[in-house]
């Protein structure tokens, strides 16, 4: 950063910091690694137990799909260790978790086959790689999603996950997976049997009635069934209810098909983060779809999203795409850029501090959570002297833009200074977080204290 601090009374420094380019951990937004995928062996099996891939830039949530029966093998009897053991270890890290339970996906019962003895309907299909639809002598079973019995068993599995996970801040989102193959919410690849809107619905009223507080999140393809195509009918209605929206999967077709639905985002991006799951990065070099993923940097500018998927074995893709990775870190959700700032060079105890700062994201999305600027003064010795939130401001009001084209916004505030301060130099931090200056956003500058206050000059208190 560049800086002028003239000593003489009513000067003021003036700083112009400098993005570091760097991967930032930030709420509501980051890679998302597919741990479980509905095969248990993808893609975390090939990681040792300590393994938390904490090399790989901007990695902020660990992502478990599989299927219920996995859970609640007998009724009433769960087996949670299979998604709390390894998610621990990324809890451990500081990291998030987020799930997919599925109703129907790559193995014979991914619901309880008791859900089937206990009277709910269904067809059996054959696996995938066959033909699909409905086949008596298919070795998978999808249940009818309407099914009274069905729905609810279903009822009391979520109640028991919510128990344990809703309002749990180590919960990043969970997506609404009950219907559909793969919970991809369709069923092109099972039995092909067609849902009206209506017993989508029905999947996310259930979910909703659960998780109260913890980000719920639909599938795009809820629009994608014959009979809701055209109105987005569930769509609209997840939307309605406070869902977000996802999309599966970018790339898996070329060009001009490499995806669908990013005018689907544009209802949900200005409220809540939006995620984007590619193809799996296997399927997509195979068919010559990949390219160097520039079309999956540029999903995410057409949706705004703030979560992007590992769709593959972690650091097989990260030792191909670095570069791909670092200029989607640098727009990939927020990014907070503190343009300028200045404040007096000298102020006197028991006087005032007026703090000026240009704010701008460089992101595709808004800052969800609330943050407020604060500066805050530290000794030599790094002890606190002065904290100093302004309240007024909140970096979520900050516009997006394409990229280094988003608009800038002005903060200027006057502070009272702590009655307690005494004469001396002090080093001055910029924050943004709570309203009472507890850090909590990471932004893209150096000289950060390790708890994301960002030392940017000093300050001298003097005697009048």
């Amino acid at each position: 950063m560049t800086a002028s601090a003239p000593p003489d009374d009513g000067q003021r420094v003036v700083v112009h910091p400098k993005d570091t380019g760097e991967a930032l951990i930030n709420p509501s937004m980051g890679w998302v690694l597919h741990y479980y995928d509905n095969v248990l062996d993808w893609y975390g099996s090939k990681l040792a137990p300590h393994d938390t891939v904490d090399d790989y830039p901007g990695l902020s949530v660990v992502y478990l799909r599989l299927a219920w029966s996995y859970i609640e093998p007998e009724e009433g009897k769960f087996n949670w260790s299979v998604v709390d053991t390894p998610a621990q270890r990324w809890i451990a890290k500081g990291k998030q978790v987020a799930f997919r339970f599925c109703c129907t996906d790559v193995i014979p019962y991914s619901t309880p086959e008791w859900v089937e003895k206990a009277g709910a309907h269904g067809y059996h299909f054959p696996p995938e790689g066959e033909h699909c639809g409905i086949n008596p002598r298919g070795s998978h079973w999808e249940p009818v999603y309407d099914d009274p019995v069905f729905l609810a068993k279903l009822d009391n599995f979520l109640a028991a996950a919510a128990a344990r996970y809703d309002g749990n801040p180590e919960v990043a989102f969970i997506d609404i997976g009950s219907f559909g193959i793969w919970g991809e919410g369709h069923t092109s690849s099972s039995t092909g049997i067609h849902y009206p809107a209506s017993v989508i619905e029905k999947h996310i009223d259930l979910h909703v009635k659960h998780f109260k507080s913890t980000l719920l999140v639909a599938n795009d393809d809820f629009g994608a069934e014959p009979e809701n195509r055209g109105d987005w009918a569930a769509i609209h209605y997840a939307f309605e209810r406070g869902l977000t929206l996802r999309d599966d999967s970018i790339l898996v077709d070329p060009p001009p098909e490499a995806y669908f639905h990013a005018g689907m985002a544009q209802h949900f991006w200005p409220l809540r983060p939006v995620i984007l799951e590619s193809a799996h990065y296997g399927h997509a070099k195979k068919h010559n779809i990949w390219d160097g993923g520039d079309l999956y940097l540029q999903a995410v500018e057409d949706y705004h999203a703030s979560y992007a998927s590992i769709h593959w074995w972690p650091r097989e893709f990260l030792e191909e795409n670095r570069d791909l990775i670092a200029r989607m870190n640098r727009r990939l959700g927020y990014r907070l850029q503190l343009v300028e700032a200045s404040w007096p060079a000298q102020v006197a105890p028991n006087g005032t501090l007026a703090f000026k700062a240009t704010w701008r994201n460089a992101g595709v999305a808004p800052c969800y959570p609330v943050g407020h600027p604060a500066v805050t003064l530290k000794d030599a010795r790094g002890g606190i002297v002065g904290v100093l939130a302004d309240e007024r401001f909140d970096v979520h009001s900050l516009p997006v833009g394409p990229p280094n084209q988003a608009e800038t916004r002005d903060e200027a505030v006057t502070f009272i200074l702590p009655f307690v301060l005494k004469p001396g130099s002090y080093d001055v931090y910029v924050s943004v977080g709570t309203g009472t200056g507890s850090p909590k956003i990471a932004l893209p500058l150096p000289e950060d204290d390790g708890q994301h206050r960002y030392r940017v000059g000093t300050i001298r208190v003097v005697e009048a």
